[in-house]
């Protein structure tokens, strides 16, 4: 195996160390950050009963844990944006493929999908939980219509981005239109596909909440709007904080997924 020059390990060296003092810089700041808080609380430079504290958030959350409160709202929060999310990778996906495959009908509902994406989803989630009732179902359907718009509408972009020289090889060979798709448009639409899934994840995580906030009785949607309301504000920003945990968890989850697809 060829070794490396000087100049190639110098340089890998400068790589890695510019890679660890951007991972230190990024803990740093955030140390810092929950410092300053805790002593401005602490302190009274800042109200510790509307902004609470680190080390109040912490025992907040210790109690909840032993009681297990907090784990019956995470893991219905956390099952709904999945659930809602893999109807989105299926549909978005599907219907994509449809508009592809059929030109007329991909004319015809674009304007529509342009302004069902555009159309603020909070929007709906009332008439979600009047139509469909306050259960499970609306508040997965409430994370569907978040991301579900704005998938199609990229994925049906990227479809028809696809290289048109390649395509053009295909039908001269005799392929049909489940050729062209199947051996070129999405083979070569992967890294848009798990593009459009990490952005979904969150989407899906945010219209989740959104439906939480009206319909629901348990999740952490429900504790935040909850809390809001008996003045528990500590546990509002632990629930928001542990919602930030989870969107970097799973937004973590499917770059390492895209990652190892890739190669």
């Amino acid at each position: 195996m060829h070794e490396p020059s000087a100049a190639q390990k110098q340089y890998l060296a400068a790589r890695k160390k510019e890679k660890y003092m951007i991972s230190l810089s990024r803990i740093l700041i955030f140390l810092g950050f929950l410092f300053l808080w805790e002593i401005s609380a602490r302190k009274g430079w800042i109200d510790s009963f509307i902004f609470s504290s680190p080390t109040a958030i912490v025992r907040n959350f210790t109690e909840m844990c032993r009681s297990q409160e907090l784990f019956s709202h995470i893991g219905i929060t956390l099952g709904e944006t999945l659930l809602s999310f893999f109807f989105v990778v299926i549909l978005g996906t599907g219907t994509a493929v449809l508009l592809w495959a059929c030109p007329k009908l991909s004319r015809i509902l674009e304007p529509y999908l342009v302004v069902l994406n555009s159309l603020p989803k909070s929007a709906l989630a009332p008439l979600l939980i009047v139509w469909l009732g306050a259960n499970m179902r609306t508040i997965v359907v409430a994370g569907m219509s978040v991301a579900i718009f704005g998938s199609i509408i990229n994925l049906y972009t990227g479809f028809h981005e696809t290289d048109p020289e390649k395509c053009k090889l295909i039908a001269t060979l005799g392929g049909t239109k489940k050729d062209e798709l199947t051996k070129i448009v999405l083979p070569s639409s992967v890294p848009l596909i798990l593009s459009v899934m990490k952005v979904n994840i969150g989407l899906c995580l945010v219209g989740v909440i959104i439906g939480e906030f009206i319909g629901a009785r348990k999740g952490l949607g429900y504790l935040i709007i909850y809390s809001s309301q008996t003045f528990k504000l500590t546990t509002v920003l632990m629930s928001i904080l542990i919602l930030c945990v989870i969107a970097m968890a799973l937004y973590g989850i499917l770059g390492y997924i895209e990652k190892n697809c890739l190669k």
